[in-house]
């Protein structure tokens, strides 16, 4: 058992300082009365006892847009490095984009990343390629991956060709799953596939959405009843003008600026952090990309606090909101599986060669981030401690 005093419990709905008693994989009570009988009337010895100090309690962390560079790109990443970075970042859970080697879009591949990973904490959700190879020509067995997945993405690349995403909105349509759209030029394209979901309707979710008028026109759309969400990254909100190669490239303080209203507004559905690893190598050959999984709570986190958006709207976009898109319920409540994270709001710098992960690609070291991962529980288990570090 796990009794947390003093806590701060917070997710979308709530905000309340209270105690909070983590018996095998579920939450078993909240509230400081009912843990006190529960305990006077029951063995305590193997509990372990933990004083938040009011610190911020939330539901761990889903992302909706993760590159585990596995199978085929470990020299990037490992998985244990994968499982290990995320932990640390508060993170349980991932969707782990299909551009692999080879690319995930059959069903061997996604299982080989299952059976990968399941020894380790952190949950997987390996999607598949919406087109073969990612090549835009050919659809994938929609019908036979989704006994695997209801997500695919070829993201890193565009579906040039509308005729074939127009095919995969009307399968969508018809099957339910969703498709993580990736936009490059963003505007124009988020323009054209708005357009191909009016006529076919279906589901689509727009990744890294980083300018003011690519997101105008989501808004629109969510307006006129399209099933239609969106993603925004620590780094397009984080900072402007930076001259580092990222697909999209960090947008003005007029698009950042946007965005954070947009977030403020109520528009925005999640925060994924596009996580991307590369060899210092990898970059200087022009690959796009950033790695940011250990540090998205604490950009994000500054950024709300300069923005007075709550902790509320935090565990949101980060937590509740990805967790259900991924088909489960984050809330802290009694009975709900104990998927959880304690932060606290300490100022610090980035430093990369604390990173966990072998990959280095951050243009952010040294610069100041608020608020750090001091545990993270999953399933119950104190599976990251960095409680006085």
């Amino acid at each position: 058992m796990i009794l947390i005093k003093n806590a701060v419990l917070t997710d979308e709905h709530i905000e309340m300082k209270e105690d909070i008693l983590i018996e095998g994989k579920l939450i078993k009570y909240i509230g400081k009365d009912k843990i006190e009988s529960f305990i006077k009337n029951g063995d305590k010895a193997d509990m372990k006892v933990i004083d938040a100090q009011g610190r911020y309690l939330l539901p761990s962390f889903t992302d909706m847009h993760f590159h585990l560079r596995n199978p085929g790109l470990e020299y990037k990443q490992t998985y244990r490095e994968a499982n290990d970075a995320c932990l640390k970042g508060g993170y349980t859970r991932v969707v782990a984009m299909a551009n692999t080697v080879p690319v995930a879009d059959c069903s061997e591949v996604v299982q080989t990343v299952a059976d990968s990973m399941r020894d380790l904490p952190l949950e997987v959700i390996q999607i598949a390629s919406v087109t073969k190879s990612l090549q835009g020509k050919e659809l994938v067995d929609f019908e036979e991956l989704m006994k695997y997945t209801d997500i695919f993405s070829d993201d890193g690349k565009n579906v040039d060709n509308p005729e074939i995403l127009r095919e995969a909105l009307k399968k969508s349509a018809e099957l339910g799953f969703t498709i993580l759209d990736h936009d490059e030029p963003e505007t124009e394209m988020v323009r054209r596939n708005l357009q191909i979901l009016r006529e076919t309707g279906g589901n689509l979710h727009f990744c890294h959405i980083s300018r003011k008028e690519s997101m105008q026109l989501i808004i629109k759309a969510k307006a006129e009843g399209l099933k239609v969400t969106v993603e925004v990254t620590p780094h397009h909100l984080f900072s402007h003008g930076l001259d580092y190669r990222v697909n999209p490239p960090i947008a003005s303080e007029e698009d950042v600026k946007f965005l954070i209203e947009s977030i403020r507004d109520g528009h925005v559905d999640v925060i994924g952090t596009d996580h991307a690893p590369h060899t210092e190598a990898d970059k200087a050959n022009g690959a796009p990309g950033i790695i940011n999984i250990e540090t998205a709570y604490a950009m994000i986190r500054k950024v709300f606090k300069e923005n007075a958006i709550s902790m509320k709207t935090l565990a949101k976009l980060m937590s509740n909101n990805p967790s259900f898109m991924t088909g489960t319920d984050s809330h802290i409540r009694e009975g709900s599986e104990a998927n959880l994270v304690i932060l606290n709001d300490e100022a610090w710098k980035i430093d990369s060669t604390k990173f966990v992960t072998r990959s280095r690609n951050t243009p952010y070291d040294g610069w100041e981030v608020v608020g750090k991962v001091e545990y993270t529980i999953a399933k119950g288990e104190i599976v990251y401690d960095n409680a006085g570090a």
